[in-house]
């Protein structure tokens, strides 16, 4: 579960701010986030996940504080715990697209890795249509081919929560039902949390809820 209270966030010298005064997203639960761009869709993620620390209020993800912890074991929470699916898609241009899609299980301790691992990631890569790629370096792919490879990275290591921001924004309708599919099918399998910004109205449908974070912000002030 997700739960957070009288939650404000500001960067510094910078006039936006971030308020919500109550928000509560059970596990298990598929929920899109939307709203205007700038409103702060992409800070909330951070912030759920530990790369942003809030100014003041409560966060709670799957009974962690992060804003409570260190550096190192937010690090480790996040790997452990959430698979991301960032908007510029993070992939190392020295690593190929194997490599990239295992990296969660090589740059920490907090998980173990063995021939399973291989064996997900061709899976997920056949599954998303990447499978012919996972040789090849990031430059070597097309945007779309590069969003798909950040897709499985985010789930090979089976998280409790996908956050994942506008995933299918590079990819034409074809692949954009191709992938939400897997994000709703991994969730359904692993019993996850899946949090998906998008701002595709036709995808909202298929999830259990809709939060648009003006509104909720918005609400909060009143």
């Amino acid at each position: 579960m997700i739960t957070c209270q009288n939650l404000k966030f500001a960067y510094p010298g910078e006039r936006f701010a971030l308020e919500i005064d109550d928000l509560c997203i059970k596990g298990g639960a598929k929920v899109a986030l939307v709203g205007a761009s700038g409103c702060g869709k992409t800070t909330l993620f951070n912030l759920i996940s530990g790369i942003l620390i809030p100014e003041s209020g409560s966060l709670d993800v799957f009974g962690e504080t992060p804003g409570s912890l260190s550096a190192s074991a937010r690090q480790q929470f996040r790997i452990r715990t959430i698979g991301m699916v960032p908007q510029n898609f993070e992939l190392l241009d020295y690593l190929t697209i194997r490599e990239n899609i295992e990296l969660p299980f090589r740059i920490t301790s907090v998980l173990s890795g063995d021939a399973s691992v291989r064996k997900r990631c061709e899976e997920l890569a056949e599954r998303s249509g990447i499978s012919d790629q996972l040789s090849k370096f990031p430059h070597e792919l097309s945007q779309g081919e590069r969003q798909r490879a950040a897709i499985c990275r985010a789930l090979i290591a089976s998280p409790a929560l996908i956050l994942a921001d506008e995933p299918t924004g590079n990819l034409d309708p074809a692949n954009q039902e191709k992938l939400v599919s897997l994000l709703l099918e991994e969730a359904d399998r692993l019993g996850s949390t899946l949090f998906m910004i998008t701002h595709e109205p036709e995808l909202i449908p298929r999830f259990d809820r809709c939060i648009d974070l003006l509104q909720l912000r918005r609400e909060a002030r009143v």
